[in-house]
């Protein structure tokens, strides 16, 4: 894997029929969690789209860069909100999938190194009907590293999953994911409280940084640092302009 680089996103969000977001300016630190949090509809996964230079339903008119210069083309991993399995394919053929799909064929050693490392040994020739949500979303993390980007963009790709399950993916996640540089969109701020080097709210009025807490993650959640963010993150989600709650800590 190459380097990671660090991200700036810098700009006007703009969605159309009137609604955008001025003065975006988000740095997503090289190597590290940066978490964005906010409410859904206010733009998160537009702009974690255009960062991968995906069709977004919306526009930055402004610019996206890296710290070491070269594009982000080629260097960028994704995992969604819905793990994306194709039904025909078992793990295997699943955590290659990316490769197939470029013609390629997939490094059979790397494909069961990886399904031992999310813990899938003994499931390799299930098909995703035979697998439990947070098993699917485990292989949908192995195809993740199986492209072996240096850049990793997750949207909100835990939140389908039950609370002991959740917790379960953000150890896992947050290990095998070591080095790269990591935008995670969630609108939980537990999980942005756990997870996040870096935490930014995105609301309505605007995108701003949060303090996150001083310890290293991945945190425990009942910290009491973590537990204490949280509610601050809470607090700011519902408060009018986004901010009264950090300016209050």
């Amino acid at each position: 894997m190459t380097p990671a680089p660090g991200i700036r996103i810098a700009g006007r969000l703009d969605f159309g029929g009137g609604y955008a977001i001025d003065g975006i300016d988000l740095a997503v630190e090289a190597g590290r969690w940066t978490c964005l949090l906010g409410p859904s509809g206010v733009g998160k996964s537009t702009l974690l789209r255009l960062i991968a230079g995906l069709d977004a339903g919306g526009r930055l008119d402004g610019a996206i860069t890296t710290t070491d210069g070269a594009p982000l083309a080629g260097r960028i991993a994704w995992m969604g909100q819905t793990d994306l399995l194709a039904p025909w394919l078992d793990v295997a053929g699943n955590i290659g999938l990316g490769a197939r799909l470029r013609g390629e064929r997939a490094d059979p050693a790397r494909v069961e190194r990886l399904i031992g490392e999310v813990g899938l040994a003994g499931h390799r020739e299930k098909r995703p009907a035979a697998l439990s949500g947070g098993m699917r979303q485990r292989v949908a993390l192995a195809r993740t590293l199986m492209e072996d980007r240096p850049v990793a963009l997750l949207d909100e790709p835990f939140s389908a999953l039950d609370a002991r399950t959740r917790a379960e993916m953000q150890e896992l996640a947050f290990r095998v994911l070591a080095g790269r540089t990591v935008l995670m969109v969630t609108h939980d701020p537990a999980e942005a409280a756990r997870l996040g080097h870096a935490i930014h709210v995105m609301t309505e009025a605007g995108l701003r940084p949060f303090p996150a807490p001083a310890s290293p993650p991945i945190r425990e959640p009942g910290a009491r640092e973590t537990l204490e963010t949280q509610a601050a993150l809470l607090a700011a989600l519902r408060a009018p302009d986004g901010v009264a709650a950090e300016a209050a800590r």
